[in-house]
């Protein structure tokens, strides 16, 4: 989410076999998102991780900067497939230097408000896949967000009409909720971090959520962070995302934005809640399975069935942008919660949230 301009591109580059690893030094052109690529014959972690390597290092290396939809969430999902194919590094090493590079000391202020948020959440679960513990550059990023958070309690957020993650302020307060609350050796707990979540519960209550999607995010949060949402609502989010899986066992972006009214699609064209994808299919089975719900229940094994035959050649998955077909920007995010959601139920190893 940090620069967001220009046209966001995804890699149908040919595969380099073995273990070579994708680098900045190496990785390839990239070329526009489409969703016509032809389905894999089998699931392949390998090809999931150099197309999550490459559209991540090919962002970072034309755009010099740091985004939710690709590089964000990269760093959230790519430990999982480490045991199919190694990673440089170099995304982890990017992210940090926002920090020691740019904010340490007072060298510069974040350009935007809601940087801090986007690092910090990527560095926080990316300490939760590997070492479980908060790196040092992790907690000052943290402590950065309070900086920049408002009296209200929100940030100001970039509203480019990218739903569901870059279209308003309350994303970003349940992301930062949320990442306050996974964040290890009990961040949430310290001074800075109980004032800037008694700011955010305000906000939560001033700003009621206006779709499934926003209440799926405050659900999510509130099971890390006391007072967001009780139980028993919980429970019916959960409910009702479950009631509008599809029948081929996925879920779809739009079917979480269906009730927000006032959600229209930049280039005019109807919502399509009827067409499952990555990144609706992996929201579900993660927040399913951090609601407790077995990985062996009929309905997440559904999802995970639909993810495992609907991977792409390249090794992506195809999300359609629920705002605009000329800029998929959410098939990246796609393909880290379709492996996150596969790491979830099983399927991948390191699973690091079940016992928190």
């Amino acid at each position: 989410m940090i620069k967001l301009t220009g046209f966001l591109f995804a890699i149908f580059a040919f595969p380099v076999f073995g273990q070579e690893i994708v680098t900045l030094d190496n990785v390839p052109d990239a070329k526009p998102i489409k969703g016509d690529e032809p389905v894999r014959a089998e699931f392949s972690a390998e090809m999931a991780a150099r197309y999550l390597d490459t559209a991540s290092l090919a962002w970072q290396h034309s755009r010099d900067c740091a985004t939710c939809h690709t590089n964000m969430s990269y760093l959230m999902a790519r430990p999982a497939l480490k045991s199919a194919l190694p990673d440089s590094g170099e995304v982890r090493e990017f992210y940090e230097a926002y920090f020691t590079e740019r904010w340490e000391g007072g060298k510069e202020a974040p350009k935007t408000d809601y940087d801090p948020v986007v690092v910090s959440t990527a560095l926080v679960f990316n300490d939760l896949q590997t070492t479980g513990k908060m790196g040092p550059t992790t907690r000052e990023s943290l402590d950065t967000m309070w900086k920049t958070q408002r009296e209200d309690g929100g940030w100001k957020w970039a509203k480019c009409g990218w739903a569901p993650m870059e279209i308003d302020d309350h994303f970003g307060v349940t992301l930062a909720a949320l990442t306050v609350g996974l964040a290890p050796e009990n961040y949430a707990e310290t001074e800075a971090a109980r004032a800037g979540l008694a700011k955010m519960r305000t906000y939560l209550e001033n700003h009621p959520p206006k779709s499934l999607h926003h209440r799926v995010m405050i659900a999510w949060a509130s099971l890390r962070v006391p007072d967001l949402m009780e139980a028993a609502e919980r429970e019916a989010v959960l409910g009702e995302m479950l009631g509008i899986q599809l029948p081929d066992g996925g879920w779809s972006t739009p079917g979480f934005l269906a009730d927000w009214k006032e959600y229209e699609r930049k280039d005019g064209k109807p919502h399509d809640p009827k067409t499952s994808d990555a990144y609706g299919t992996g929201l579900a089975l993660i927040f399913a399975r951090e609601m407790g719900k077995p990985a062996a229940d009929p309905a997440l094994q559904r999802g995970v069935v639909w993810l495992k035959s609907n991977q792409r050649e390249s090794g992506k998955w195809f999300t359609r942008s629920p705002a605009k077909d000329s800029r998929h920007y959410i098939t990246n995010t796609g393909c880290a919660y379709a492996v996150l959601g596969l790491q979830a139920c099983g399927e991948l190893p390191g699973w690091p949230f079940e016992n928190l």
